[in-house]
């Protein structure tokens, strides 16, 4: 499937913000599943400070903002071939040990309810038992925006039994490691059926199943990932992998927007080339 997306966020200032310095993760990489077409990442009124991969093998992209400035505008966009491989990333690979990915993190911290959770995942084998978890995890935390944050934990969500895809995946991560399979944080976006505009990237998570590698889970929408998802960057939890951080100085009031558009770009040019 040919996906064509559009990532605009905007950041206004309640007073100009005098200085800034993000860390941008907005470039989808290759991988078997997906070959980006075409990719462009700007940046109103910033410096390019340095592009690298970072231990987790997103990247990354550092850029400076100087000057009073009382809006920045940050736009990723570009089009990606995928392929549904079944949730399958494959192999692990990049700098980091497969088992780091068993150590907590204070969002994926597991608690009371956390093995709780995992008491009620069954199945013969790995695989068997990450889809149960995925189905439990589903079943317990109802999507609803608005309950959650960026500091939620995998223990606050599931005490609250509701939340959004960030926490469906840190409640999948943190389980995940309980049952001492490795497990991930993915961050990403997701053509949504009937629904061209969003206000957030998606984002979900892997498990390393022997014989098979990385293996996608989206608890928040009961299936592994397939054709219709667009994979960013991955890593311990939200915090390694959220598509833009970093840090101001100046007035710390600001108004956030988000919009993110993902559509089937081959149905467009079908269309295109129907009415040529």
């Amino acid at each position: 499937m040919r996906l064509k997306i559009s990532h605009l966020t905007e950041y206004r200032y309640d007073d100009p913000a005098k200085f800034s310095l993000q860390r941008l993760r907005l470039t989808p990489p290759k991988n078997n599943g997906q070959t980006v077409l075409g990719w462009s990442l700007k940046v109103e009124g910033a410096t390019p400070e340095v592009e690298y991969d970072d231990q987790f093998g997103n990247h990354v992209n550092l850029v400076s903002l100087e000057g009073e400035q009382q809006v920045t505008r940050i736009l990723a966009e570009g089009e990606v071939e995928t392929m549904d491989q079944n949730g399958v990333t494959g192999p692990h690979t990049g700098f980091c040990p497969l088992w780091l990915f068993l150590r907590e993190t204070p969002l994926t911290r597991s608690g009371k309810l956390v093995k709780e959770l995992i008491r009620t995942v069954n199945g013969d084998n790995e695989l068997a038992r990450m889809h149960a978890l995925m189905a439990a995890i589903h079943e317990t935390v109802i999507y609803r925006p608005g309950t959650s944050d960026a500091a939620t934990t995998a223990e606050q969500a599931l005490e609250k039994k509701s939340g959004v895809c960030q926490d469906h995946a840190h409640i999948f991560v943190a389980a995940a490691r309980a049952l001492q399979v490795p497990a991930r944080y993915v961050s990403g976006y997701l053509m949504m059926e009937e629904k061209v505009e969003q206000a957030a990237t998606h984002a979900w998570a892997e498990a390393h199943i022997p014989g098979l590698g990385w293996v996608g889970f989206d608890p928040a929408n009961e299936i592994c990932p397939d054709e219709r998802y667009v994979r960013i960057a991955s890593g311990l939890c939200y915090r390694d992998a959220a598509p833009i951080s970093g840090m101001r100085i100046g007035t710390p009031g600001e108004t956030l927007s988000v919009t993110v558009k993902v559509e089937d770009g081959g149905q467009m040019q079908s269309q295109s080339q129907s009415q040529s």
